[in-house]
């Protein structure tokens, strides 16, 4: 669907950490004809330079000029999640979903990331913010439900200006992940800019939560995930 109106093109800001998802999410919102800004941010995670290198790549396949790179570490600052705290292990896999909320969890993330996307929308008159978030397959991150993303709306109506009109999408919210590799499929979509490894920023470590679920999405669709590990296990 091409999203012309009086030949003008809507704007949207998409979210981009380089990861299978986000690139899939972008490659939705490219397919529906938006004009494209990215917004990449660096929080302290251990993979940054591996992921900022994804988000500038899969940028450039999209043609996508106009970027953000924000830093916030101050998320390392505070801490309390593995991805940002050395000294905590990164959990391995736990696709049976056993804990409850695992260490990777970083604090609220997704709602900061979602303010600064908001700010930078309402600059640029851009109406729609997509966000690669995944509930049914995910790790049990509080920040990753649709019901979050349906709250944030709200708060994005009454945080702006009244003539501001800005929506988040989240166009994998219901899928699984083999559901993201076969749409991404579908879409010709690079995966072997992506970066989804929790530990690692040379090869995927492929044991990590992050690894597994990846690994496991490509094995149900029978075909090789096209990125690098130091190990291979099956997850199926």
């Amino acid at each position: 669907m091409q999203l012309i109106i009086q030949n003008f093109t809507m704007k949207a800001v998409v979210l981009l950490s380089g990861g299978m998802d986000s690139l899939v999410t972008t490659a939705i919102a490219s397919q529906m004809g938006f004009e494209l800004a990215a917004m990449h941010v660096n929080y302290g995670q251990r993979t940054w330079q591996k992921e900022l290198d994804s988000f500038r790549a899969i940028c450039n396949h999209y043609h996508i000029q106009q970027r953000l790179e924000v830093n916030a570490d101050f998320l390392g600052q505070i801490g309390g999640s593995s991805l940002t705290d050395l000294s905590m292990p990164v959990s391995g896999a736990d696709l049976q979903g056993e804990a409850a909320i695992p260490t990777s969890y970083v604090p609220f993330r997704n709602a900061g990331f979602l303010s600064m996307a908001v700010s930078w929308s309402e600059v640029l008159g851009a109406e729609k913010i997509f966000i690669g978030a995944v509930e049914e397959d995910s790790s049990g991150y509080p920040d990753c439900r649709k019901v979050f993303y349906e709250a944030f709306n709200r708060v994005i109506e009454l945080g702006t200006k009244p003539e501001t009109n800005i929506e988040i999408l989240t166009p994998l919210i219901e899928m699984q992940k083999s559901d993201i590799v076969r749409r991404g499929i579908e879409l010709d979509v690079p995966f072997g800019y992506s970066w989804s490894c929790y530990k690692s920023e040379g090869k995927a470590c492929g044991v990590c939560d992050s690894c597994a679920r990846r690994l496991r999405a490509f094995e149900w669709m029978g075909i090789p995930d096209p990125i690098d590990y130091e190990v291979r296990p099956h997850y199926i």
